[in-house]
């Protein structure tokens, strides 16, 4: 069968189409920017875009399954196509955010929000579905790579705060499970990674594994804000950087509870961030200089 992965240029689909790979299974990769997405051979790969109609028919062609990224723009239409195409099932990247309740009082949390509006949709359509809603991401982590090549100071507002961050080939083998085994029609899974571990101590861990230095500086919330907006640019929705950093700050020294889904389905230990700052370790090391 055709498996669709939308969000092809992402960690968790590059990881899921070697999944689904392994399995014999035909995947086709979808993304708005076809030609950067980094594929194996011979995988198909095609424009999508959910907020572009036109994008849609041919993308879903002879699909018996979806992977989707949580995008709410366009959401009603794809899912009308997915019901015309017979799609069977969607598998959605969802977020852990959306298994939360907000506090009374409390400032909306526009991730919650974001993802909870594409999984009720999905719900509404009447599809076959799996909500897969990991914490932090141990890809995360990337984020300070630029200042670690240089040998700069990584800064940190809330070093002490806490995740449990999980990688992403746990998140793709979830999501392969739920599309290719029978059992998870209705679920939502809510994932971490096996330990609780401070931003800190993340950060040591990647020094370890690749091998040099990281120095950690702290800097004001709203310093912290500033930075963020600057790198998300345009990426940023109002309100995200709030919203990061709020849970930064209710986590500041106080452990995250570690969730038992991915060993429980898939049958082995979920895999440690130092596994992955061991597999990254070369996006932290400075290239280097041609001469």
């Amino acid at each position: 069968m055709t498996i669709l992965v939308t969000g092809g240029r992402g960690g968790v689909a590059r990881a899921l189409v070697g999944e689904l790979l392994d399995a014999g299974e035909a995947p086709r990769i979808a993304s708005r920017e076809p030609q950067q997405a980094s594929v194996p051979g011979g995988v198909a790969v095609v424009r999508l875009d959910l907020a572009d109609p036109e994008t849609v028919p041919a993308a879903l062609d002879g699909v018996s399954a979806v992977f989707l990224y949580a995008e709410p723009a366009g959401i009603e239409g794809f899912l009308a196509a997915a019901r015309a195409a017979k799609v069977e099932r969607i598998v959605l990247l969802s977020s852990l955010s959306a298994a939360r309740e907000v506090e009374p009082g409390a400032e909306p949390n526009v991730l919650a929000r974001r993802h909870t509006a594409v999984e009720e949709a999905i719900v509404a359509s009447g599809l076959a579905w799996t909500f897969v809603r990991p914490g932090a991401f141990a890809t995360n982590a990337l984020g300070w790579a630029p200042a670690i090549r240089a040998g700069q100071p990584v800064w940190e507002a809330y070093p002490e705060s806490t995740s449990a961050p999980i990688h992403e080939r746990d998140i793709a083998a979830v999501s392969a499970a739920a599309l290719l085994q029978p059992g998870h029609d209705g679920a939502a899974y809510a994932l971490t990674g096996p330990e609780s571990l401070s931003r800190r101590r993340q950060l040591e861990l990647i020094a370890e594994a690749a091998g040099r230095p990281v120095q950690l500086a702290v800097e004001s919330p709203a310093q912290a804000k500033e930075r963020m907006l600057a790198a998300m640019g345009e990426r940023a929705w109002p309100g995200l950087a709030d919203t990061l950093l709020g849970y930064q700050a209710a986590t500041d020294g106080i452990p995250t509870p570690v969730l038992d889904a991915v060993p429980a389905i898939l049958g082995r230990p979920s895999l440690t961030f130092a596994a992955w700052a061991t597999e990254h370790a070369a996006d932290f090391v400075a290239e280097p200089v041609a001469g």
